[in-house]
């Protein structure tokens, strides 16, 4: 019986399976897609999500991030990480120096998806498989999530990513956060001579039309983009809990606030660490606990940050409060980081 099948192979799947196989567990993935798979991703990883990229032995190329700089183009604040740099990086990079990590550990990546689930006291089957745990890792609408009944209704406005890439030489090693009226700008340079450029707002319209709201920033954007705007949203999902018998959810499936503080990435990798961590210690059930512990803060901060976006002269007063309190900035910044 393999010990953890995971559905999704994306990059919060594949550290699953790392983990487990780093923990001495067989590990198999299923994914319909072919690596590597592009989504919209602010692509900048905290300082936390790199270091955990190195403990799994995963070699990627990408570019050092040295803190967040928040703009609304009449000022600007920012906040160098304490721990070390973050990592600006290519999701679709990303995604095969973990798929080349799994291979590398003897991990099974199997062509397929996950539909229908029977579990009982001994294991789980799925996708012609039995495991002793299934982890659904299947994206920010996990279709395994609904089909378990664990997701809750969304709360507040309904927001929205969308990104795309610029071949321009970044001109920061902060990831920048441009503020506007009606959403964000999230700067983050992924190569020598390329930057990703997320715009995030509750209101749906096309992308060169939010980019309009943030003329510096459209300023130094001149050169065409050179990939398709992807998108996401609503970005926004609550679910009741994260451990349903032997399925355990993890990644974007086990719930989501926003992009704006850039962590879903990092938080994914240190959530499948925690996740192999409870069951190799025979305590599945514990991941639930574990999981709101390791979240906390970011909940809490990027919920406090969305919810100043529904007042408009308190979302006027984030950058110039920012800047005139750099003690509690930079201690909000570390606390993400």
């Amino acid at each position: 019986m393999i010990d953890v099948l995971i559905a999704g192979g994306g990059p919060a799947g594949l550290a699953t399976a790392v983990n487990a196989a780093l923990a001495g567990m067989e590990a198999v993935v299923v994914e319909p897609r072919p690596v590597p798979v592009d989504k919209a991703c602010g692509e900048g990883l905290m300082p936390t999500g790199a270091a955990a990229l190195h403990a799994l032995g995963v070699r990627v190329e990408g570019r050092p991030l040295r803190g967040i700089r928040y703009l609304d183009g009449r000022c600007a604040a920012e906040a160098p990480f304490r721990d070390g740099p973050g990592l600006g990086v290519r999701r679709t990079a990303l995604h095969a120096a973990l798929a080349l990590r799994a291979k590398e550990l003897g991990v099974e990546i199997v062509p397929g998806k996950v539909t229908e689930v029977r579990q009982d006291d001994g294991g789980v089957e799925a996708a012609g498989l039995r495991a002793r745990w299934l982890v659904a890792a299947d994206g920010l609408h996990s279709p395994l999530r609904a089909r378990l009944g664990l997701e809750l209704p969304g709360r507040g406005p309904r927001r929205y990513g969308l990104r795309r890439h610029y071949p321009v030489p970044p001109w920061t090693d902060f990831v920048e956060v441009h503020w506007a009226a009606d959403g964000e700008a999230y700067v983050t340079p992924v190569g020598d001579g390329l930057v990703g450029v997320a715009v995030l707002s509750s209101r749906r319209r096309g992308y060169p039309e939010h980019l309009a709201d943030f003329p510096d920033l459209a300023e130094r954007l001149r050169a065409p983009a050179v990939t398709p705007v992807r998108g996401a949203g609503p970005l926004r999902q609550r679910v009741r809990t994260r451990v349903a018998g032997r399925v355990l959810l993890v990644g974007d499936a086990a719930g989501y606030v926003d992009a704006l503080t850039g962590e879903g990435v990092s938080l994914a990798l240190s959530s499948a660490r925690v996740l192999v961590g409870c069951l190799r210690a025979g305590a599945a059930e514990s991941y639930e606990t574990a999981w709101r512990r390791l979240s906390r803060r970011h909940r809490l901060l990027t919920t406090a940050l969305v919810g100043t976006r529904r007042f408009g002269p308190a979302a006027r007063l984030i950058v110039p409060a920012a800047r005139r309190m750099p003690a509690v900035f930079g201690a909000a910044v570390h606390a993400l980081a």
